[in-house]
């Protein structure tokens, strides 16, 4: 079991310091950074400016600006990163298939849920690193804000983009051990990204029965819940689920591969 274990970390050590040692993550990260930056800075002084006006008018109540900032800001930041998680996730097994060393990970020792679950934890480490930076600097700018922010939604908001973030490269990584065509498999995961987007909205075009089927099922549903400070066990079992789900296919694609070998 140790000797299993070993493996896993050695594989997740390989794929993580992997985005560190070429300029494709530091690429990514970079584009990332200005992006979310940009609309950082739109909001930031939108609502600063929008706060000084309403401030001027005594007959309107006080809105927490910081936290309508933050929530705001969150939900921009789940959408920008159904962009970048396709090219992400493109190169986590079409990379095994075109060096031939896929067959090698297939008939190796270490089964291929091990596998699976350590390139998973690396490229979404590799996600974790390239958000702190972000929430360094929403904190540093909203130090001074009165009231004083509370961390709570804040982080609770990071958690949830994090699961989201989990979720899908989980499912890009399944589609990514389909194909040995780094374009092909992020095309197909930005497909999949958009039919979850157009399943959030109609979710919200429906009623009864069929709109709490699909809010179950909706990833961004799940996330606007998390960014509204609202802890739902539902929520967490969900992105959980997608994420064993795409664990499982990837296992499972991978040992199609080697029956088609053998």
């Amino acid at each position: 079991m140790k000797l299993v274990w070993a493996n896993v970390l050695a594989i997740y050590q390989r794929e993580l310091q992997s985005y560190f040692i070429t300029p494709w993550g530091y690429l990514i990260a970079g584009v990332f950074w200005l992006i979310s930056g940009f609309f950082f800075s739109i909001l930031y002084y939108n609502l600063a400016a929008q706060s000084i006006l309403m401030g001027s008018d005594p007959n309107l109540p006080p809105v927490d600006y910081a936290y309508e900032l933050i929530r705001t800001f969150l939900r921009v930041l789940g959408q920008v990163v159904l962009f970048i998680l396709p090219i992400l996730s493109m190169n986590l097994y079409t990379e095994e298939r075109k060096r031939g060393t896929l067959e090698l990970l297939a008939t190796s020792p270490i089964t291929n849920w091990a596998v699976a679950l350590a390139k998973l934890s690396a490229v979404v480490t590799f996600f974790f690193t390239i958000l702190l930076p972000i929430v360094t600097y929403q904190i540093f700018a909203l130090s001074g804000a009165s009231p004083a922010i509370s961390l709570e939604p804040l982080l609770w908001g990071y958690f949830g983009l994090l699961l989201l973030a989990s979720a899908i490269l989980s499912l890009g990584m399944f589609i990514s051990s389909l194909t040995d065509n780094t374009i092909v498999a992020a095309i197909v995961t930005f497909g999949l990204v958009l039919l979850l987007s157009l399943i959030d909205a109609i979710s919200n075009s429906t009623t009864g029965i069929v709109t709490d089927i699909i809010s179950h099922i909706s990833l961004l549903k799940h996330y606007e819940n998390l960014v509204q400070g609202v802890v739902d066990s539902s929520s967490i079992v969900a992105f959980v689920s997608y994420i064993l789900l795409g664990i499982f296919l990837t296992a499972q694609s991978v040992e199609a591969f080697r029956f088609q070998r053998s």
